[in-house]
């Protein structure tokens, strides 16, 4: 008798054990990279990029060096994803204007009530990417693998918010030209102006981002 699919010549309830087996160690082995990433970033914004080494992490994460380099290959890969983890609050493989709250708020209708919703949605955001942002300016002046993190985390905002700024000119509801609405976007929602106003001079959450909705508004929606 051939084996059953080509492959398990035992009982079907074994090749079974064997399907649910595999499945358990994938999930375990997707969670250890989740942990592995997470642990590298908390170290990355306590110790920065640079004074935080592969086997610092490794430590954090209860694992060997050699299953992070297996897995990720380089630090530098580990902080590609710490941002993709920083930017999306998760590990799903989704790009964030694509993501089901940014979509929502692109549909609005109303340009006025987009902004502010988008105001809220790049606050809470901020304080997540506020940080790692600052991490990285720090380090990037001294290690190239940062400057080109920097140089991409601002290629993919402006990806993003170009969408977002051609989508406000679809509404005809915008009073200034496209590419100027995307600049002003992409200006400030890298999280330096909220670590400046929230972190610096303490204002709430809250605060600022019903005054950068305003902002948004006075500057961009027809009157």
């Amino acid at each position: 008798m051939y084996p059953l699919h080509g492959r398990c010549s035992e009982t079907a309830n074994s090749c079974q054990g064997r399907s649910y087996d595999s499945s358990g160690r994938q999930q375990q082995a997707a969670r250890t990279r989740t942990r592995v990433v997470e642990e590298a970033r908390n170290l990355f914004l306590e110790k920065g990029y640079g004074r935080t080494t592969v086997a610092d992490i490794a430590t954090a994460a209860g694992v060997s060096v050699e299953t992070i380099y297996a897995a990720f290959g380089n630090k530098a890969t580990l902080l590609h994803k710490a941002w993709d983890l920083t930017v999306g609050g998760d590990e799903q493989d989704i790009v964030f204007h694509e993501r089901p709250e940014v979509k929502a708020i692109r549909n609005q209708p109303d340009l006025a009530t987009r902004l502010l919703l988008h105001a809220r949605l790049s606050t809470a955001t901020a304080q997540r990417i506020g940080p790692f942002q600052l991490m990285v300016q720090s380090a990037s002046g001294s290690d190239p693998a940062a400057a080109a993190m920097l140089d991409e985390m601002g290629r993919q905002r402006l990806a993003g918010l170009s969408e977002m700024a051609a989508e406000a000119a679809a509404t005809r509801q915008l009073a200034v030209p496209e590419v100027e609405c995307r600049d002003v976007l992409w200006t400030m929602t890298d999280g330096t102006l909220w670590h400046r106003l929230v972190v610096e001079r303490g204002w709430t959450n809250d605060r600022f981002a019903d005054w950068l909705g305003r902002i948004w508004i006075h500057l961009l929606v027809v009157g």
